[in-house]
């Protein structure tokens, strides 16, 4: 995944004894199935790798587990790419090309 990406929220689910944390930390929160766009991707020292995206905002906090100020990343494992390569009416107009080939070769070759 990477900057710009589409992707699907496969996990909105907070672990009840982090509830309390996620609370304060995140003002809002994902939503499972639904898509959104990936901003930035951020490190995290390792820890985990989190992504922030274009349809949510939080407000910057300080992570003592980071030593910095910053805002709350989603973890990437919460998401799956979503593959846009082609419009569907381009991939119709690719599968009819294809076709129409298809019959043309077997035209000469008969």
């Amino acid at each position: 995944m990477k900057p710009g990406d589409k992707v699907i929220c496969i996990n909105d689910k907070i672990d009840p004894e982090k509830s309390q944390e996620i609370r304060q930390d995140f003002e809002i929160w994902i939503t499972r199935d639904k898509e959104y766009t990936i901003r930035e991707i951020l490190d995290n020292n390792g820890i985990v790798t989190g992504v922030l995206l274009e349809e949510v905002h939080n407000f910057p906090k300080f992570f003592k587990l980071i030593n910095r100020f910053q805002e709350p990343a989603f973890a990437m494992w919460r998401f799956r790419k979503l593959n846009y390569n082609t419009a569907p009416a381009e991939a119709v107009s690719e599968v009819e090309e294809l076709v129409k080939q298809e019959e043309e070769l077997v035209k000469i070759h008969k």
